[in-house]
């Protein structure tokens, strides 16, 4: 589910295997949520994901490297 967050003080971070040429995502953790946004347009919209939401789409995400 996205829920609204607040971003004010958000420490956002990207891979280190992103590369200069900004093509990723950044990840804040919050209180609540985790927050997303396109690394090239920091200023851009947010979507923001309740935590068990986030840890299942990162497992998911970690069974289809695997495979």
């Amino acid at each position: 589910m996205i829920i609204d967050v607040e971003l004010s003080g958000a420490a956002w971070r990207k891979s280190s295997r992103s590369g200069s040429n900004a093509n990723c995502v950044e990840v804040a953790e919050l209180t609540r949520a985790v927050a997303v946004r396109d690394s090239k347009d920091p200023t851009g919209p947010v979507l923001a994901f309740e935590r068990p939401a986030w840890s299942s789409f990162v497992i998911a995400l970690g069974r289809l490297h695997r495979a």
